[in-house]
C-alpha cells in the first residue's frame, strides 16, 4: 500500500438523468453505495451536502469517454458538472477513465438476479462503486493517484 493517500474518497458516476455516488473507507479497503442523487439544478447542492458529511480527500468523477479513448457529449458534460462540484466545495476533482464501468455495473446486477429494469434505480451508484474501486486499487498497486486532477482553468471555463 505504499504511496496511498489515506482518506475517505467520493466517486461520482455523472449521468444525463441520475448521478452515482459511492465512498470508500479512509484506508481504502472498499468502495461502497452512497445514493443515486437525481440530475436536475439541484444535483450539485446535494453533492455538497454529501462532502459536508462524508469529508471527502477528493471526489473521483467518472469520464466518459469511447473506446478509442476519445471525447464524446458525455466527456464535455461530466467536465462541465466536476468544474462545477470543485468550484462548489474547493475540494480537489479527479477525473478517472469510466470506460466500461456502466457495463460493469449491470453485469453485477444481472448476475445478482436483478433485472435490468430493477436495477435502474441503483446502477448508478454502483457504477460509481466500480469506477471508485478501480482508482483506488490502481494507486494502491501504482503508488500513483488515477486519472488527473481538473486544472483551475478547466474549472473557470
Amino acid at each position: 500500500m505504499s504511496g496511498f493517500r489515506r482518506g475517505v474518497r467520493l466517486g461520482i458516476d455523472v449521468g444525463r438523468a441520475r448521478v452515482g455516488v459511492a465512498r470508500c473507507d479512509p484506508d481504502g479497503m472498499l468502495a461502497v453505495p452512497v445514493e443515486t442523487v437525481q440530475r436536475n439544478e439541484e444535483s450539485v447542492n446535494r453533492l455538497v451536502q454529501l462532502a459536508a458529511e462524508h469529508e471527502p480527500l477528493e471526489f473521483v468523477v467518472g469520464l466518459p469517454v469511447n473506446m478509442q479513448g476519445a471525447d464524446t457529449l458525455s466527456t464535455t458534460d461530466a467536465r462541465e458538472f466536476a468544474a462545477a462540484l470543485g468550484e462548489r466545495t474547493g475540494i480537489p476533482v479527479r477525473m478517472v477513465d469510466e470506460r466500461l464501468s456502466t457495463v460493469t455495473a449491470h453485469a453485477a446486477l444481472r448476475s445478482s438476479g436483478r433485472s435490468q429494469k430493477k436495477s435502474r434505480s441503483i446502477v448508478d451508484q454502483v457504477a460509481a462503486v466500480v469506477l471508485l474501486q478501480q482508482a483506488i486499487d490502481m494507486e494502491k498497486s501504482t503508488g500513483n493517484p488515477a486519472g488527473a486532477t481538473i486544472s483551475p482553468d478547466e474549472e473557470h471555463a
